[in-house]
């Protein structure tokens, strides 16, 4: 299986374009835009290319690829032996040939050389399916009619608890509240609008994706940008676990007996969305879209019945059931219906973070599935707010508000559960959205070096496996923490959320006071509203809700903030000690310029490195002595040790190596306590730092055994050695392996 002339010919045309075409009628697209494996290699820079250079001019050793004691390209046309009970690595055809100093790695170079492993790989195939090309990440995107499905199921699906939420604050004062949701949902509408046009001038002048921390950390300054992303990625979280726990409750609203099932339910769930991803976004997109649209459709039916059935009465709106009063209306009550509401909007950002999953032209496309997602959104959310004030329903214990609609509507027939299915299937898969969007946006922080790097892996399926399996262990934890209570959930939903709205938009409204495009102005006051709108959504749900939980996500904000800055710091710190010395302007001999003296850049130059190779020997036995004649092929000075637990072993290896014909210098050291990692450690320690500018290469014999119940029948003393030896600095520790085949 080699490179797909086609894919490969559309891969290298799509990076082409995104290194410098630009676009007819857009913004000129950067690097960032199309995810490929790659990003786990960033290229060196400027300064690393020219220090690079330098060490390459010192080294003294010729190159002689026609000295090579073997056929590098492993001889394309002829078939090896077969595989031995050991072996990983025989050609049977597993590279071909792509260009002169390049092979290919065929599929069956991937499969693992173990039975368990090739077992587990024939698992995983069959789960998430065969591996993917690094070629068809071009392929493995979106057109509009997939994405809407798979970015809006969030957004879309959180009509079936938005409006509940802000009707349960609202009946707290009694039945005569319940009259201040319409100018509520009013409001709500007007900053859905408001945050929906600021995103849609968000993506053509951010179009690599990544939204609000990468609008915020531009234009507000690293610490913004990273509260932006604490809040989207607690944001993702809860969006996991309260779009599972409304959907068990739709469940378990029209199947009460599975109610005790609720936990168990909300965990499968996670899991088998978990498992839909992991197979990629063109399978994912697939399983996403008959539900979302069918929830649309069904919402829509419920809505015109709904306001046919009030029209035949003149729309007068029926009287509530009367609810005593257990808190007095006040600002604070409003304040905090108003932001429950809210929660509605969860999910608007994940066209901005996801555009690079579209297909070209990305921000036309994502711009334009966004103006959608707000405009149906704004029609349903505003639509049941309206029905459910004229059908004078208030929330129920055992039914959810949508399910008395349901039920008022569809008295009758098969119309009711399927209203019931499709809203339980789209709360359930509306998680997807995070599924989509959380690992994209720990891929961008990971580039940046705020997140773990394996955040930057694609997997099998070109799908980012970390970052999906990070979040569904999350959520659950949640889930499971509270009881899949959606009503205990959601006073931790929107603070996080508006927390990256208020930013994003900030942040871009110093984006064009710093650019000047045209129409600047205009789009900065779009801005500035939906950041204003955004920041007074965001204090009313940290202080109106804080009592109730929102002081979670008021302190996890900053602890992840904390924690990313933390783990840059490690990053930084790596890099300075890996990195490649720039070059100095140092006089050139014949011999070329040398390294001062102490310079880590010496260790780079193959004729500035001393050897002294160590080798451990336990007894005189076939794996110790390959180890020793292994040692003594390299031409280096060459010191066996051996550690004796008292005087009289000592003096009989001794005589052993003389029987042996003592080839090589021994020193022997007792050891009275019986211990040998210790001592040996210590020693090798002290070696080291007798002589600093030596490097101790330790060569260890190791046995590898046929069966994996064997090592528990031995010490393995190689590893525990190789972990002693890890913290010193300029000790190189290795095997040689002797093979055992029972």
């Amino acid at each position: 299986m080699g490179k797909s002339p086609s894919r490969a010919a559309a891969f290298r045309d799509s990076a082409e374009v995104r290194k410098g075409a630009k676009q007819p009628d857009g913004p000129e697209p950067d690097r960032g835009t199309l995810v490929t494996p790659s990003a786990e290699f960033p290229p060196l820079d400027p300064e690393e290319r020219a220090a690079l250079g330098r060490i390459g001019e010192r080294w003294r050793v010729p190159r002689r690829p026609d000295e090579l004691p073997v056929d590098p390209t492993l001889g394309r046309s002829r078939r090896g032996p077969a595989p031995s009970r050991f072996g990983r690595l025989t050609p049977i055809d597993l590279f071909t040939v792509e260009e002169p100093g390049e092979l290919c790695a065929t599929g069956p170079a991937h499969e693992p050389g173990s039975r368990t492993g090739r077992a587990l790989a024939r698992v995983r195939r069959t789960l998430f399916g065969p591996p993917l090309s690094s070629s068809a990440v071009i392929y493995e995107r979106m057109r509009k009619l997939v994405a809407l499905p798979i970015l809006s199921s969030d957004l879309l699906s959180s009509v079936a608890y938005g409006p509940e939420a802000l009707i349960a604050v609202l009946v707290l004062a009694g039945t005569s509240a319940l009259g201040l949701s319409l100018p509520l949902a009013a409001l709500l509408v007007v900053l859905m609008i408001a945050v929906g046009v600021s995103y849609r001038q968000t993506i053509p002048a951010y179009p690599h994706g990544a939204g609000s921390y990468i609008v915020a950390r531009d234009n507000l300054g690293t610490t913004a940008g990273l509260m932006a992303a604490a809040g989207l990625m607690l944001d993702y979280v809860l969006t996991v676990s309260v779009s599972i726990a409304a959907g068990v409750s739709a469940i378990t609203s029209a199947l009460p007996a599975f109610t005790p099932a609720t936990v168990l339910l909300g965990v499968l769930v996670i899991a088998v969305l978990l498992a839909g991803n992991l197979r990629g976004v063109r399978t994912a997109g697939n399983i996403f879209v008959l539900p979302t649209y069918a929830f649309v459709a069904a919402i829509l039916a419920l809505l015109l019945v709904g306001y046919a059935r009030a029209a035949g009465r003149g729309f007068a709106p029926v009287s509530p059931p009367p609810v005593p009063a257990t808190e007095g209306l006040g600002l604070l009550l409003v304040l905090r219906a108003f932001s429950s509401g809210a929660v509605s909007m969860t999910g608007i950002e994940a066209v901005s973070n996801a555009i690079p999953a579209f297909r070209p032209t990305e921000w036309r496309n994502a711009r334009t599935t966004l103006g959608w997602m707000v405009g149906m959104l704004v029609v349903l959310f505003a639509g049941l707010i309206g029905l459910i004030h004229l059908n004078g329903l208030v929330p129920r214990p055992d039914q959810t508000i949508l399910s008395q609609l349901g039920r008022v509507a569809f008295p009758t027939g098969p119309w009711y559960a399927l209203l019931q299915a499709t809203t339980a299937l789209i709360l359930l898969l509306a998680a997807n959205t995070a599924f989509n969007d959380f690992p994209r946006l720990l891929f961008f922080m990971a580039r940046n070096g705020h997140a773990p790097r394996r955040f930057l892996h694609l997997g099998d399926r070109l799908s980012f496996n970390n970052g999906l399996v990070a979040l569904a262990l999350a959520a659950a934890l949640i889930f499971v923490a509270f009881g899949g209570h959606t009503a205990s959930l959601i006073p931790l939903y929107a603070v996080g959320v508006f927390l990256a709205f208020t930013l994003s938009q900030a942040g871009m409204v110093v984006h064009w006071r710093r650019h000047r495009d045209r129409g600047w102005r205009r789009k900065l006051v779009l801005n500035a509203v939906g950041a204003t709108l955004s920041g007074l959504v965001l204090l009313i749900a940290a202080v109106g809700k804080f009592a109730q939980g929102a002081w979670l996500v008021v302190i996890a904000v900053p602890a992840l903030v904390l924690l990313a800055n933390r783990i840059h710091r490690h990053y930084a710190a790596l890099h300075q000690a890996l990195a490649l010395h720039p070059p100095s302007a140092e006089p050139v001999t014949p011999a070329g310029p040398r390294p001062p003296a102490g310079s880590a850049e010496g260790e780079e130059l193959p004729q500035e490195v001393r050897h002294l190779v160590i080798v451990p020997v336990a007894r005189l036995n076939r794996a110790s002595l390959r180890a020793l004649a292994y040692a003594a092929s390299l031409g280096q000075p060459t010191l066996a040790v051996h550690i004796a637990p008292e005087d009289a072993e000592a003096d009989r290896f001794r005589e052993q190596w003389q029987a042996w014909g003592d080839h090589l210098r021994l020193e022997t050291i007792v050891s009275p306590y019986r211990a040998v990692i210790g001592p040996l450690a210590h020693y090798l320690e002290a070696l080291h730092t007798t002589r600093p500018e030596l490097t101790l290469t330790v060569i260890v014999p190791e046995v590898v055994l046929r069966h994996r119940w064997h090592r528990l029948l031995h010490s393995r003393a190689e590893q525990r050695l190789r972990a002693a030896l890890r913290a010193l600095p300029g000790v190189v520790v290795t095997s040689v392996p002797v093979h055992v085949a029972e």
